[in-house]
């Protein structure tokens, strides 16, 4: 009869493609059970938002069918979402498993439009996504989600996000009146502000907050880095020269500050003509895969120009809710995914710097104990502590 370490010697061939290890060191097999040929378990994939969560579960299914003994196989799929980022050094957002920060060299590319969308399609897949708006000078996602009027209440001292389509939101755009209203602020409240929003609000049980940044690389982005620990920072920008150039400097300013870049999206990347689908770039070519080469960093998507995607953040409505089969949203839907991998990524790295570090020092520990309890060697006598008899 077949038995677990056949089980698992088969389950261990099942590669995760971005993890690069097997799913059974990964410890994605959870509840195994055989009892006479019948054998069930579940498969708990690294984030719902995977973008191979359907190859992996082939890949399983696959594995076990060439277990010729088994008389049944009852396979259930999950996913939890890793922590992509050191929750022991942050008491204050312990709720929180992973932070992506959203930042660009310059404005006008349309990094809220792509912090709203991608924030969506994350919630799409399952997970749980909160979304602050840190643009305290322009904040636009109250008006980008119809949330004109919208406000945030404190209860115990702690503020409570809004919510709008699954997501918990919150944005300084709650608090002032944007019509007509300029946020004058010197740099050091605009941080006290930033903190407040991070660590004084209920962020409850998330799997990943976007942080939609301000343009370039002032005190926001700074207090962000500095004030908790991050999984990374995604670069928005669009094909010219003069957008890349710029975001260029972003990615210096977090490498820098030893924040890790998950990667770069390019905003408005083409046009897909809608009578013959082919596509024009109008804005140039190749700006944010520029940056991925320069910097070694991953190339995670590119979002066609769309004029829904404007008219729906004018009239909040995004476009992942009003016309989610459309090619912008599968491009963001595509990126999102991406982005998701490169934060199980830097959970699986988090990991392995824990365990070595853990290991190094069970390491210095026995050393130390087998230092102090080796016997001491007998001292050599010395002509004046010797007698003569």
């Amino acid at each position: 009869m077949v038995g677990i370490d056949q089980v698992l010697e088969k389950l261990s061939t099942v590669i995760d493609p971005d993890l690069k290890k097997d799913i059974v060191s990964m410890g994605m097999i959870k509840d195994l059970e055989l009892n006479d040929g019948a054998l069930k378990f579940t498969l708990e994939l690294t984030t719902p938002a995977c973008p191979f969560n359907v190859e992996i579960e082939d890949d399983v299914r696959k594995a076990i069918a060439d277990i010729s003994d088994l008389k049944n196989f009852e396979l259930k799929v999950t996913a939890k979402v890793m922590e992509g980022r050191s929750l022991d050094d942050d008491t204050s957002m312990k709720t929180v498993k992973n932070i992506i920060g959203v930042a660009s060299g310059k404005g006008g590319v349309g990094k809220s439009t792509v912090s709203l969308n991608l924030a969506l399609a994350l919630q799409q897949t399952g997970a749980k996504v909160g979304l602050l708006d840190a643009d305290i000078y322009g904040p636009s996602i109250p008006l980008m989600l119809g949330m004109k009027d919208g406000s945030m209440q404190v209860e115990e001292n702690k503020l409570q996000p809004a919510d709008s389509h699954g997501l918990k939101v919150v944005s300084f755009g709650f608090f002032a009146d944007q019509s007509n209203q300029a946020a004058i602020y010197r740099g050091p409240i605009i941080s006290g502000i930033l903190k407040q929003f991070l660590v004084d609000t209920a962020w409850t049980d998330l799997d990943y907050l976007i942080v939609d940044l301000p343009p370039g690389t002032g005190d926001i982005p700074l207090t962000l880095a500095q004030t908790i620990p991050i999984t990374g920072i995604l670069v928005i920008t669009t094909p010219q020269d003069v957008a890349s150039h710029v975001a260029v400097k972003a990615v210096s300013m977090f490498e820098k500050l030893n924040v890790p870049i998950l990667g770069v999206v390019e905003n408005m990347s083409h046009f897909i003509c809608p009578n013959c689908d082919d596509k024009h770039y109008i804005f140039g070519e190749g700006g944010g895969l520029k940056i991925s080469e320069q910097f070694k960093i991953p190339f995670l998507g590119e979002i066609p120009l769309n004029a829904g995607i404007m008219s729906g953040s004018d009239s909040g409505k995004p476009i992942m809710i009003t016309n989610p089969d459309s090619p912008s949203a599968v491009a963001f839907r595509k990126s999102a995914k991406n982005i998701a991998a490169q934060c199980s990524i830097q959970a699986a790295k988090l990991q392995e710097e824990m365990k070595a570090e853990s290991s190094g020092d069970s390491s210095e520990s026995t050393e130390k104990e087998t230092t102090e309890s080796a016997p001491k060697a007998a001292a050599k006598p010395t002509p004046e502590s010797t007698t003569q008899n």
